[in-house]
């Protein structure tokens, strides 16, 4: 029988770790642990794992330029600027319905990515991020190598954030592809996954995550 030793610690770590405007982020990472989300953009990092598997996810779709990354993790100091600015540019309603109060955002995970369609003009906060074409094609690829639409429209009562089609969020396979197909979200995922992956929840809690050959 094998034993896995966990600790308190260990709740906090993890591809399925649930941050929302209830839960916040109790161990924010390192940027020295990131690499860059797209090596042509150094300046945008990511969690190790996630930032391999999102090059190897546009390198599949054959894109070379029309993705580019708006924003990848944050520090403390980061998000908190974002949301003082965006508050004084645009107001409480917009500001809550599209920025994380500080520790309460994904991108502090490292685990979050913020796409856009690579022209002259792009909205910081809320980047263009077609339905259709190449960006339609990364959507249709990407729960295959463990990303999610995370704020996807008619799901807002649940993740408390306003549709965002432009972020997308490493939760790791088959995990992604589960949520994708029936339709989850992280919230909702991480209570009836069926307990080989260990994850930390950042509710006080583990997942130990099996599944069978259909997802091997």
């Amino acid at each position: 029988m094998t034993q896995i030793e966990l600790t308190k610690d260990d709740t906090y770590h993890g591809n399925l770790i649930l941050v929302t405007p209830d839960y916040p982020l109790m161990k924010i990472p390192c940027m020295e642990d990131m690499l860059p989300a797209i090596k042509e953009q150094p300046e945008i990092r990511m969690n190790e794992q996630a930032a391999n598997l999102l090059q190897l996810t546009l390198a599949k779709i054959h894109c070379r330029n029309e993705i580019v990354a708006v924003s990848g993790f944050r520090t403390q100091e980061e998000q908190e600027k974002i949301w003082n600015d965006t508050l004084a540019e645009s107001g409480l309603d917009f500001t809550k319905k599209y920025v994380a109060v500080p520790r309460h955002s994904e991108h502090q995970t490292g685990l979050a990515i913020d796409l856009a369609e690579n022209k002259e003009q792009i909205d910081f906060i809320c980047p263009h991020f077609p339905y259709t074409g190449i960006w339609g094609k990364f959507r249709m690829t990407a729960p295959r190598f463990g990303f999610v639409e995370r704020y996807v429209s008619g799901k807002e009562q649940i993740t408390g954030i306003g549709a965002e089609p432009w972020h997308f969020r490493y939760v790791g396979y088959p995990h992604s592809v589960i949520m994708t197909d029936g339709g989850h979200s992280i919230k909702l995922d991480v209570s009836e996954m069926s307990p080989y992956m260990v994850s930390g929840t950042n509710e006080g809690g583990v997942i130990l995550s099996r599944w069978g050959e259909h997802y091997a």
